[in-house]
This record gives structure tokens, C-alpha cells and sequence, in this order.
């Protein structure tokens, strides 16, 4: 099993930035890939980005492409969500979640509880 904890969200002006973090506990992430989504007000939970913990190789959703990086910490076992650039729309619960390869990016097995980024005009 893998537990995760995220933290770093807040309230931020248009323009700004924030860094989000996701503390991992449990096995080993080998093998697994770790992402981030977002859930607005309203509307389904979407896909923002993630890495592969081994190889470090990333993947953006086209909203955030140029914007937001996604990296790891393997010695802190933590996955980073670098956020620059923030828009409105950009307002969400942030989710960090895990899966074990060869699960596909729509079947991430393990979620963490959530933190609120808030972008104000």
C-alpha cells in the first residue's frame, strides 16, 4: 500500500505561484507512476500531470503544458507540483495519486486527501 499526503495549497493572486507537495509512505515506488489531478467546483476531476518514479519521464495535460512541472525527490520520497503563472481557472482541489505499472493513466489506485489552491482575479 502506498499513502499520500499533500500539502502546499493556499490562496494566490492571478499571475502567482505555488508549490505543491506529496509525501509518500508505505512500499517502495518502484514501478509506479505518481500524478497530479485537479477538481474544480462543478466538474470532473482531471488529469494535470505526472512522472514516472524511475525513469523521471513527465507528462502535462495541455491546460498546464508550459506552466506547471511536475518532479520527484527520491531520497524524501515526494512528488512536487511547481505551479507558476496561475490563472482562475486554474482554482481546484489538487490530488496526488500513484499507480503500479502496467496500470494505465486512468486506473491510478491510491489517492491522497486533497489540498485547495485558490486563484483570485
Amino acid at each position: 500500500q502506498v499513502q499520500l499526503v499533500e500539502s502546499g495549497g493556499g490562496l494566490v493572486q492571478a499571475g502567482g505561484s505555488l508549490r505543491l507537495s506529496c509525501a509518500a509512505s508505505g512500499r517502495t515506488l518502484s514501478m509506479y507512476v505518481m500524478g497530479w489531478f485537479r477538481q474544480a467546483p462543478g466538474k470532473e476531476r482531471e488529469f494535470v500531470a505526472d512522472i514516472n518514479w524511475d525513469f523521471g519521464s513527465t507528462y502535462y495535460a495541455d491546460s498546464v503544458l508550459g506552466r506547471f512541472t511536475i518532479s520527484r525527490d527520491n531520497a524524501k520520497k515526494s512528488v512536487y507540483l511547481q505551479m507558476n503563472s496561475l490563472k482562475p481557472e486554474d482554482t481546484a482541489v489538487y490530488y496526488c495519486a500513484a499507480r503500479l505499472l502496467p496500470a494505465p493513466r486512468s486506473q491510478y489506485q491510491h489517492w491522497g486527501q486533497g489540498t485547495q489552491v485558490t486563484v483570485s482575479s
